[in-house]
This record gives C-alpha cells, structure tokens and sequence, in this order.
C-alpha cells in the first residue's frame, strides 16, 4: 500500500506535535532502537494480502504468550551493548595460564576504568544472551508463525558460538571473576562482533512487533479480515478514532455499486473526524495491526490518498486555491493506474468563491464517481451540490446531525442518512460574542 507525505500527515499518522500523533499512541517499544524499527513498520505499509495475514498471524500469536515475553533485556542492555562494542579499549591477549593471568591483573589494576566498563558491559552481555535463550524457549515453537520462526532461526544460530555457552556457563557456575571477563572479552569483540550486532539487530524488530501486539491488546482492537477482492471494499462497524479520549462509534460500507460517500454537517459536527477515522482504520489493516472498531471487512488496497489539509506556499506564490486544484488533479493521475485507492476529501475548495466551488465541486464529483477501482469519502459544506446529485446511484448521502435549542448547538456525532440542514456559522459567531465585540467598536 502506499501513502505519500501529504497523506502521512493529513492523518495524522507521524505528527510534528508528536503526542498528537497515531505512532505515538501505539508506541509500546521499549527501547530506542525498537521503536525506530516500528517508525519503520509504519512507514511501509504492506503490500499483499499475504503479508497482512502473516503479520496478523504473528501478533496473535505474541499476545497468546503475552505475559511470558521475557524482560532480561532492557533499553539499558542494548545501549550498554551498543557502546560496549564500539569502544577503543585494546582488548587484552588470549593467552592461557600465567601469561593471562598477570595481563588481566594489570588491565585491572592499571586501567581500572576500562576494566570496570568491560565488567559492567559483561553483565548487560550476560542479560542479552540469557533473554535470547528466554525467547527461543518461548517462541521457537513448531506451530509458530512464519516471520516469528525465522527470527527465531537466526537468533539460534547466532547464539553456537562457543564463548557464549562458555560464558553463561561459568556465569552460571560461579560467576565471571576479572580473569574470565578479560579473557572473554578478546573473543567477544576480536571475534564476534558481528555477531553481537546482528543480534541487536534482531531484539529491534522483536520490540516493534511486541510494540504492535502490546497496542492491540492495550486498546483492545481487532483484527480485521483481509478481502481477497478484485474490486474494492470497505465494510466497518462500529469504528471510532483511536486518538480520541472519548470516541464516538460509526458504521460504514462502501463498494462499487455505492462507492462515493457524500458527507454534510455543521463545523464541529464530527465530518473531518470521520474521514481521519475511516484512513487510519484502513491503514492499519494494511501494517497488520488490529483496528479500532468492533468488526471490519476491507479489500486490499492499493493505495490511500488524502485532501484535509491543504496550505499555500507564499514563497511560490501559490495560492490556497491553487494548490487544491494541484492535490485534485495529482490524485486524478495516480488513481488512472487502474489499482485500488481510497480517496479523502475534507472540504473540497474552500479557497474560492461559493458559486466557483460548486461548479468545481460537480465537475471533480462526476469525474470521479466513474472510476469504479477507488473509493471516496467527501465532505462539504456546499449542501446545494447533493441536490445536483441526487440522482446519482454511486452515492450515499450521510450527514452528521447537531441541533440548535434556545440558540445553543448541540452535536449528538451521530452519523445519519440525508443530507444535513442546519448552517450554523452566524450562530458560532454570535455565540462567541464576536458581534458583540464588534457593536462595541467605535
């Protein structure tokens, strides 16, 4: 699947206000390289069904084993690691008997700083390779899924190396004295060091899958079903916005036959909500996470593009109009490719006129609607164009309800069929005094 930046954005899904953003919510890595891996993970969506369920496959498979995940190994451990092997100390000889003796003495005694990194990098070493036996013993299983079990492959390989069986073994028996540890250590970084970054390589992807699996059994979300479908579809219920603290639910189905959802409400009412909640819900299907919502059936899709928003570029010289007639015509060429899309399009042309934005409007409509391989989510604030369009048998016409009581608004969020009514932009203004401010003007 792809996503180009403008989308990436438009969602939500990388924030420059990280806090406000999806991987933020969904980030439960516990190291720093970890959650690099599933910036990653988010950045590449996948792109076969295949894929998707192998993931899914995996992240069930952790949660059923959730509370046995080991904790050995810690942001420490892979930092303390990490530096250990990059550093300068000139390791001492691998000579036997006396010789090792007398130069691990010296090491000790004249170079008591390095000696004490060294120590303390062992333990953090000693950590690392008991965690990834943990992990063996937990999730090389025969019935583990594919992507776990080759990780789990490399990691045994990895780890036959003769100076980490003899390691854990005296450590076992009765802990690494100064001799051990500076013998070892030439063998640890002369001899695999390679090793030992590929296998930090390793507990990175680990963490992010364990991140992804941490999030859906934390929000409670649930695996979608991946439709093997030659042409599109979208069937949600009971979707709401993982962002928000206080989410309203919504149903939504979408196919050829009934492929352009057409949106009205007031501000305020829930419209941009919605179009984000149904892009984000799609998207995470196709990194192989779980959704929030209750149920969902999706096609595979091809890709996602977005028009919430746009922005002029005063330093070019384009206006805000401009750049929405640049979003619409490059989503026109994109989706010409004959794959699967899904539109968004919050508000389409607010940086021109009324009666501009209405012929615009139809035209871009009407155009769309006979590409039958996409998707599309509208909303607008022109109501005056669903009475042009009624008639067209690809849309669906939903608005989110509010009500006025006693010139106070009220927005129930509820998705309803029609179109909506109310045009509620005086009463905003007058409802935060602005015409009061302005009568006291002089």
């Amino acid at each position: 699947m792809e996503l180009d930046k403008t989308t990436y954005q438009d969602l939500s899904i990388f924030n420059r206000e990280e806090e406000f953003s999806l991987f933020h919510k969904l980030d439960f890595a516990t190291t720093a390289g970890g959650r690099e891996y599933l910036r990653t993970l988010f950045s590449r969506p996948l792109n076969n069904i295949q894929a998707i369920q192998q993931r899914q496959e995996m992240l069930r498979f952790i949660n059923e084993r959730n509370t046995a995940w080991p904790a050995t190994i810690s942001n420490g451990t892979i930092v303390v690691i990490q530096n250990y092997l990059e550093a300068v100390i000139q390791p001492i000889s691998d000579a036997r008997g006396l010789g090792s003796y007398v130069s691990a003495f010296m090491m000790r005694t004249f170079y008591a700083p390095d000696f004490g990194f060294i120590k303390f990098s062992f333990k953090q070493l000693v950590a690392l390779l008991k965690g990834f036996h943990e992990f063996i013993d937990i999730y090389y299983t025969p019935d583990a899924p594919v992507i776990l079990r080759t990780l789990m492959e490399r990691v045994q390989k990895l780890l036959r190396q003769d100076e980490f069986d003899k390691i854990l073994a005296v450590d076992a028996r009765n802990g690494l004295n100064f001799v051990n540890i500076l013998q070892f250590d030439h063998f640890v970084r002369k001899k695999h060091k390679n090793v030992l970054w590929e296998l930090l390589e390793l507990y990175t992807q680990l963490d992010a899958y364990y991140s992804m699996a941490k999030a859906i059994q934390h929000f409670n979300l649930q695996f979608p079903v991946i439709v093997d479908s030659a042409t599109p579809k979208i069937d949600i219920r009971q979707l709401y916005h993982i962002i928000l603290p206080q989410p309203v639910s919504y149903d939504i189905t979408l196919d050829p036959e009934q492929r352009f959802l057409f949106l009205t409400g007031a501000n305020m009412a829930g419209k941009t909500t919605f179009i984000k909640a149904v892009g984000v819900a799609v998207f995470l299907a196709h990194i192989g996470m779980g959704v929030p919502a209750r149920s969902m059936e999706v096609s595979f899709f091809d890709g996602i593009l977005s028009n919430i928003q746009v922005q002029d570029n005063i330093f070019k010289g384009e206006s805000y109009f401009f750049n929405e007639v640049q979003r619409i015509k490059n989503t026109v060429i994109k989706i010409s490719d004959g794959k699967k899309w899904l539109i968004l399009i919050d508000e389409m042309f607010k940086g021109t006129n009324m009666e501009d934005a209405k012929n615009c409007s139809l035209a871009v409509i009407r155009g769309l609607i006979k590409n039958s391989t996409c998707l599309y989510i509208l909303s607008t604030h022109l109501y005056e164009i669903a009475e042009e369009l009624k008639d067209e048998k690809k849309i669906i016409f939903k608005y989110f309800e509010s009500e006025v009581l006693n010139d106070t608004m009220r927005f129930t969020y509820q998705l309803k069929d029609g179109i909506a009514k109310e045009k509620l932009g005086y009463l905003i203004l007058k409802r935060e005094k602005v015409l009061e401010l302005l009568d006291a003007m002089k």
